[in-house]
């Protein structure tokens, strides 16, 4: 009996666990964590929260991604690009799925796939008060700001072709768009409407209204690479969040005029004439910004040090005599000064993992980019150096028997270095405020901080004025360190 009631109750002690078991979407991948990845510049979409310094992505697709990731058991990854990088990336397989409010049109399901329409959202036009442009029909002649790789620029597009004399004019973020209408360099701009409001709030002076909708408009879905496993079962979540009332829920939480209204100053429009500069408005913001600062430095040493090794072999093989390896080191240099250095970052960056398997990260995707671009120009710069050293220094190591590599060591390149110090501080100066292009694959440095932090709020120069002086100061300390260094160069000879 006793036997009997231990397999009774063993079976069903088995029988519960099993009842209770669900197999998750990792394990039918064969994944434990999912990447998401974003454009995190989008409020109230999706953005960062950056008060104290945080650095972490929030909003209306995080909530979103956050209940998938509950429903179905996978670790969530969330990382972030430009929003015209992200369909690239699903391609390169850097991501298994895009969430950035971003809407399936016929050109997009060519290259991946999508969830059904999570939310449905309304294009507006936004334009000065006092312009009267409410209408598609009123842009006649007109110039109007769309963001690149969006739906509105799509649906812009569409409107151009049954309004006549539209000319568009295709920009990264929309904060870029609205600085634009305030110059007065285009008339309008095609925005969503959430985060319209955001802008209309903070800039008085401006307007919007919401366009009809266009037939093949639709709202927000989720991408995925072609042939995705992952869709079916995301589509299942959604349509429990919406017939369980969870979408709507976090709808009226991002979308309400509240969460928008508690970031944005209480101004009339007397008050924003002009730039109406308020630092004040940044301070919270401040230590976000600064945290880009050991990041900026640390991409730009590693770059510099690497890249002087690097330029140096090439200079060596352009000496060298041997054609093959003269050759080679002209080509190279020809083509990465030749070529634009944002290019071959993005070569790097989305190629390398279709190309090799290896998932190269962003900041490594810099650091290998700069060097060898920085390689090309130090190589000029150094073989320079090393043939303004006067002949008679190289004829005198070679009469007392020198090697040649001892003599390059300990003669040539201390003599050269004092030449060309100037030229390599230069190239430091220029790679620490070229380290700002890493921002389109996802780095959040210096730059890419103020501009998250003018996204977030709404403003535009106050932030990258910020950031202005960071790298102003940055580069001062440079120059003095290296002055020091070229000084005591000079009191050792």
């Amino acid at each position: 009996m006793k036997k009997q009631a231990l397999l009774f109750i063993v079976i069903l002690a088995f029988s519960i666990i099993i009842g209770n078991y669900h197999p998750t979407i990792a394990s039918s991948v064969g994944k434990e964590t999912l990447t998401m990845i974003t454009s995190p510049d989008y409020p109230p979409y999706e953005f960062y929260e950056t008060k104290g310094g945080e650095r972490k992505i929030v909003g209306f697709d995080i909530d979103i991604a956050n209940y998938l990731q509950k429903e179905l058991g996978f670790k969530l990854n969330i990382t972030q690009s430009d929003f015209n990088g992200l369909i690239p990336a699903l391609q390169a397989n850097r991501a298994d799925f895009v969430m950035a409010g971003m809407t399936p049109t016929p050109e997009r399901r060519k290259s991946v796939d999508f969830s059904i329409i999570y939310y449905e959202a309304r294009d507006t036009i936004v334009a000065s008060k006092s312009s009267n442009l409410t209408k598609p029909e009123d842009l006649s002649g007109k110039t109007v700001g769309v963001q690149l790789g969006t739906i509105q620029e799509q649906n812009a597009k569409q409107i151009s072709q049954k309004v006549a004399n539209i000319k568009l004019k295709q920009l990264n973020k929309v904060p870029e768009i609205i600085q634009e209408i305030k110059a007065g360099r285009i008339d309008a701009a095609i925005v969503e409407d959430a985060v319209a409001l955001g802008f209309v709030k903070a800039n008085p002076d401006l307007e919007f209204n919401v366009i009809p909708s266009l037939e093949d408009a639709t709202g927000s879905a989720i991408a995925f690479p072609k042939g995705s496993q992952l869709v079916e079962p995301f589509n299942n979540v959604l349509r429990k969040m919406k017939n369980n009332g969870e979408l709507e829920k976090l709808s009226k939480k991002w979308f309400s005029a509240t969460p928008i209204e508690s970031t944005l100053p209480t101004s009339s429009p007397e008050e924003t004439t002009g730039l109406n500069l308020d630092f004040r408005r940044i301070i919270p913001e401040i230590p976000f910004i600064l945290r880009g600062i050991p990041l900026t430095l640390s991409f730009t040493l590693s770059s510099v040090f690497l890249g002087l090794f690097w330029g140096t072999a090439l200079s060596f093989f352009k000496i060298s005599g041997i054609k093959f390896l003269g050759w080679f080191a002209n080509i190279y240099t020809s083509i990465f000064r030749g070529t634009p250095l944002l290019l071959q970052l993005s070569l790097v960056y989305f190629a390398t993992p279709q190309l090799t398997g290896y998932d190269i990260s962003a900041f490594q995707a810099g650091v290998f980019t700069f060097t060898l671009n920085s390689g090309a120009y130090m190589s000029e710069t150094i073989r320079g150096g090393i043939q303004a050293v006067d002949k008679g220094q190289f004829e005198a190591a070679m009469s007392m028997g020198i090697s040649y590599p001892m003599m390059m060591w300990d003669i040539i390149l201390h003599q050269a270095l004092n030449n060309i110090l100037p030229a390599l501080v230069n190239e430091t100066i220029g790679l620490l405020k070229d380290s700002s292009l890493v921002a389109t694959i996802g780095v959040v440095e210096i730059l890419r901080s103020a501009q998250i932090v003018g996204a977030n709020k709404y403003i535009y120069f106050e932030p990258f004025l910020f950031a202005g002086l960071i790298y102003y100061v940055l580069v001062m300390g440079l120059s003095f360190g290296a002055s020091s260094l070229e000084r005591k160069l000079r009191r050792s000879d």
